[in-house]
């Protein structure tokens, strides 16, 4: 069967259950129950380890003797006084991050399983020196310790207070922002407190007004988005569902001229997910109703007789999204989002078109 998303069976039920509750799309080979607690932790620095040569000709340019950063986060402030040279990316998109702003990690997470350096096709031929693939929700300490990092990054992450706690044991932690529970950091914050981190942040701020600038060409060059009415979807082995406001596909969707659909909206309770029973599957019909398969053949929303009725779908303005749109579409980094702009409206350009 082809799947829109691989991921190993060991994994698949509690990463569906992240799925629906808060908005993810993918997960790798590890799983892990932990909860997140609301308290602060104190950042703990270990010593830093002589670098690599591999990792000193990939560190940033600042001098060691005059940086200094603090960050806020979640745990309260990190301070980082030397320019870090061996960087561990374990948060949902960190390693991407790092990349876009010309850092390789040493170690990263494979958040959807690409395999290979862990990243998607946007960033092909990224690194110079592979990285040691980590796991994602369920971490080896073991094996990040020995890659001996001087700063670790879980920027988008579940905010779990014991995982943070174990990371910061090994080297400095730059964890969630204050908002960033259950991988809500958005790709601003993302890139803000990483570039921070490195000494980066003009650098971060030029990442981000590139997105901006790709986001208000898209818009412009594409009038027919403009207050057309928009849904995001997506079905698992658990049923239909669809993202809210506040989910960063939503988001990606307005900023080109969309507006969400208010019937939907209506059902949220404080997530970016909500369920679709098959007897509501109409609030589903849209200007236009992209549909992203999780973990399952998209044969099976084609085949689906429920589905089939819903008027956008029977008026062809429903797409179906193939793995590396629904992939790029989702990871929400500067390189994911870029990759994202170029391709995504012209495959539902037609599918809003008046008349359509």
């Amino acid at each position: 069967m082809t799947k829109s998303f691989r991921i190993s069976k060991w994994a698949a039920a509690a990463a569906i259950a992240a799925v629906l509750a808060i908005g993810l799309i993918g997960c790798s080979s590890n799983g892990n129950n932990g909860e997140a607690s609301p308290g602060a932790a104190e950042n703990t620095n270990s010593p830093t380890p002589a670098p690599s040569q591999a990792a000193a000709e990939s560190s940033p340019a600042a001098s060691a003797d005059s940086f200094n950063a603090t960050i806020d986060t979640k745990f309260g402030q990190v301070n980082i006084t030397e320019q870090p040279k061996r960087v561990v990316a374990l948060g949902w998109g960190d390693a991407e991050t790092l990349l876009s702003l010309g850092v390789e990690p040493v170690g990263a997470s494979d958040w959807l399983a690409f395999g290979g350096n862990g990243v998607g096709p946007w960033l092909e031929g990224a690194y110079q020196t592979p990285p040691t693939i980590l796991g994602t929700l369920e971490l080896d300490y073991e094996q990040i310790a020995a890659l001996q990092p001087d700063l670790i990054l879980d920027v988008k992450s579940s905010g779990d207070e014991t995982r943070y706690k174990r990371l910061s044991e090994i080297a400095t932690t730059v964890g969630v922002p204050a908002d960033g529970d259950n991988y809500l950091t958005s790709a601003n914050e993302q890139v803000e407190m990483i570039a921070k981190a490195l000494g980066k942040e003009e650098e971060g701020q030029a990442l981000l007004k590139k997105v901006d600038d790709a986001f208000a060409k898209a818009a412009e060059e594409n009038p027919e988005f403009s207050d057309k009415t928009i849904v995001v979807a997506a079905y698992s082995s658990d049923g239909f569902g669809a993202y809210v406001q506040g989910d960063a596909r939503i988001d990606f969707m307005t900023r080109l001229g969309f507006k969400t659909k208010e019937e939907i909206e209506k059902l949220a309770t404080g997530t970016f997910y909500v369920k679709v029973s098959d007897e509501q599957l109409d609030l589903l019909d849209a200007d236009v109703t992209i549909v992203m398969p999780i973990w399952v053949d998209p044969q099976e929303i084609t085949d689906n007789k429920l589905f089939q009725k819903i008027p956008s779908v029977v008026a062809g303005r429903s797409i179906i999204l193939d793995e590396n749109t629904a992939n790029a579409f989702s990871t929400g980094t500067i390189p994911s989002l870029l990759w994202t702009i170029e391709h995504l409206p012209t495959q539902i350009k037609a599918l809003a078109q008046p008349g359509a």
